[in-house]
């Protein structure tokens, strides 16, 4: 049982250095492209609520 506790233990530590290592690395026009794709995702986010109370009122005119 502990050796297994261990184990997760040390792995978890190894992954954590490793995830940081990896975080530390900078990639250029990244904040450009997160703006491009929250915009595109804010898009199709407004289509998706506004297509749902479209659909909500048509079924609630035609079908109650």
């Amino acid at each position: 049982m502990w050796t297994a506790i261990i184990l997760i233990v040390l792995i978890s530590i190894i992954a954590l250095v490793l995830t940081l290592l990896v975080a530390g690395k900078s990639d250029e026009g990244y904040n450009q492209a997160a703006k491009q794709n929250i915009s595109h995702l804010s898009l199709i986010y407004i289509v998706a609520i506004l297509g749902s109370i479209v659909a909500l009122v048509v079924y609630i005119v035609w079908f109650s």
